[in-house]
């Protein structure tokens, strides 16, 4: 009697390639998934140089607190040289402080060649307060170009949490200074309040960052700046007769 074979029949895998169909159906799923990653991608983009921009600004609050302490309790007084960037430079030391990421210039060679020297001449994505209503009502002084040389100590402002000093400015903006009594008003002719998150240059969404007189920083949605109050107004004739809606 012949013994009985124990071998076990090789088992044969078919392989077949994906059809058209196939190929198309994994292709639409990847095109979904994308579809719903990218844009939340790009809005923690738009966050993370949102967040950059505000630590500028909270920098330059610190930078204001030291200069303060050191001053009287005086802010930078206005000049035309010499202005708040060469004033607050010991305490922000790196130029790069005063530009947003947002801010679509860029430093010409020129600037970057003197700024260190110069910081008035440094690219600033930044505006400061001008404190035109306060040397109107307080000190009655109604011309801007007799401001030179005048300052607002911190004791002047009422409301210091809810006060402007620094904000981001238009991209072709040279302005140094926030003034209510110039060209009908920098608060309408000179700002950005729409820099991040925003849905389009000229939308009346997304945000802007501050920094107020107490030193911190904050983003505020478009409208929040000017209405129900002007927050970049001392006196409570300009935050109220200065609101805007729009």
């Amino acid at each position: 009697m012949k013994p009985t074979s124990l071998r076990t029949p090789t088992l044969r895998l078919e392989q077949r390639a994906f059809t058209l169909i196939e190929l198309l159906v994994v292709i639409a799923i990847i095109a979904i998934l994308a579809g719903m990653l990218l844009p939340s991608l790009g809005r923690a983009k738009m966050k993370a140089k949102s967040m950059t921009c505000l630590n500028n600004l909270h920098q330059m609050g610190l930078s204001l607190v030291f200069y303060a302490g050191d001053n009287r309790g005086y802010f930078p007084e206005r000049r035309s040289d010499k202005r708040w960037p060469t004033q607050l430079r010991p305490g922000f030391r790196v130029l790069s402080t005063l530009q947003c990421s947002e801010d679509r210039r860029r430093p010409t060679a020129a600037q970057a060649a003197t700024a260190e020297k110069d910081p008035d001449s440094a690219m600033i994505s930044y505006i400061f307060n001008g404190w035109n209503d306060y040397f109107r009502e307080s000190l009655k002084i109604s011309d801007v170009g007799a401001m030179l040389g005048k300052s607002i100590p911190e004791s002047a402002i009422p409301s210091p949490t809810l006060t402007i000093v620094f904000g981001e400015k238009l991209t072709n903006s040279d302005n140094f200074y926030m003034d209510f009594l110039e060209n009908g008003g920098n608060e309408v002719t000179e700002l950005v309040r729409n820099r991040h998150m925003s849905s389009g240059p000229k939308a009346k969404d997304g945000a802007s960052n501050y920094t107020f007189a107490d030193g911190h920083a904050e983003s505020i949605r478009y409208r929040g700046v000017l209405y129900p109050l002007n927050l970049w107004a001392v006196t409570d004739l300009f935050r109220t007769n200065r609101a805007m809606s729009n």
